[in-house]
């Protein structure tokens, strides 16, 4: 009887390994292909305003994009360390771009709360999408990028950012 009990575990403990490692290979951020890319960069949005958000604009400098959205926790909770991270390294040429994966009311009135020191674009539901085209293939939230000076994908992180992050990326550039 204990040696069923022990083989039933040890089949219950792999199948259990097949499925996270499975889980972790599909959901992990993968690299960008080119014409993703050149999308990306070519891409125009409004801002929660009506101002236009051209990301040509960002090239030339290190640029962290945060995928984001109001009715994510995890996004909301983060955005006070973005904001602090584009105050401290703006002046080194740090860009930080927060896209919007949400309705322009609710980003209006979320913004009167918590004003943010970078831009913002709108870019709705598409930003699954969007994201999806730069690795995040879950397209999850909060998603970040961080793009060097020429426009390429350094790092990619699906999930809260943490301060160690954030430190580490600002050493990129």
């Amino acid at each position: 009887m204990q040696r069923r009990t022990l083989w039933t575990a040890g089949v219950a403990l792999a199948a259990g390994a097949a499925g996270a490692g499975l889980a972790w290979w599909r959901l992990s951020p993968r690299e960008p292909l080119p014409p993703a890319l050149a999308a990306f960069w070519s891409s125009r949005f409004e801002g929660p305003h009506g101002e236009p958000v051209v990301l040509q604009q960002f090239l030339g400098r290190p640029l962290l994009v945060n995928f984001w959205a109001t009715w994510c926790p995890p996004c909301v909770e983060e955005l006070p360390m973005l904001n602090a991270f584009q105050t401290t390294h703006g002046a080194r040429g740090w860009q930080v771009l927060g896209l919007a994966v949400d309705q322009t009311a609710a980003v209006q009135q979320f913004l009167q709360k918590l004003p943010l020191v970078f831009p913002v674009g709108m870019a709705g539901f598409a930003g699954t999408e969007i994201s999806r085209s730069l690795g995040n293939l879950g397209g999850g939230l909060p998603y970040s990028v961080v793009l060097d000076r020429q426009g390429a994908v350094l790092h990619q992180k699906i999930g809260k950012l943490s301060e160690d992050d954030l430190a580490q990326w600002a050493q990129l550039a």
